[in-house]
């Protein structure tokens, strides 16, 4: 069932946001050099490893981290970077892997393929047999201002009590902090 509102969702957003994708790619290429796309290796489902698409919002030769361990991380993004990331017009490439079913609609976001202690208390927790997604509670309640202690938590409350409804809200919330911009990574 989840998979099935997971296409249905992704063909119904491809759909809508189809031109602004397009726009965003152009600005993207536009404004800075290198592809337009950024893949990344991300921890899936049963810690199998994938290539999560984001629109490039940091300079080519930025080191493959969290942005949290940056530096300066300011300094590493292209002219349109802050504005993809505050507005999380980089993340709309991801309806790629729900798609492809890597990733889901709602679900814990996936780990950088190096974010060793996410992956192993995750794994230690049960989290590691769900399928990654575009948002999740723990996104709603904190996103990048939570310890990975407390993400893993949230990510674990979710694992027991995931259903159609709890989902539904999740992407409620989701949407409405995403348009206040609360929590959002500058």
């Amino acid at each position: 069932m989840k998979r099935l509102f997971d296409l249905l969702l992704a063909v119904c957003v491809a759909v809508v946001l189809g031109l602004p994708l397009v726009l965003v790619a152009l600005l993207v290429k536009l404004t800075s050099e290198g592809s337009i796309l950024y893949w990344s290796d991300r921890v899936g489902c049963n810690n199998r490893i994938f290539r999560m698409p984001k629109f490039r919002t940091m300079l080519v030769n930025t080191p493959a981290v969290a942005t949290h361990l940056l530096v300066n991380p300011t300094a590493c993004l292209i002219p349109i970077g802050s504005f993809l990331r505050k507005s999380s017009l980089d993340e709309l490439p991801q309806l790629w892997s729900i798609l492809k079913g890597d990733m889901s609609f709602v679900g814990p976001r996936p780990a950088l393929f190096n974010q060793e202690d996410l992956i192993l208390l995750r794994t230690r927790y049960g989290v590691h047999v769900l399928v990654p997604g575009l948002t999740g509670w723990a996104q709603i309640n904190g996103r990048d201002d939570l310890p990975i202690p407390e993400k893993v938590k949230l990510d674990a409350e979710y694992l027991h009590k995931r259903s159609l409804g709890f989902d539904m809200l999740i992407l409620w919330r989701t949407l409405s902090k995403t348009l206040e911009r609360d929590g959002v990574s500058h």
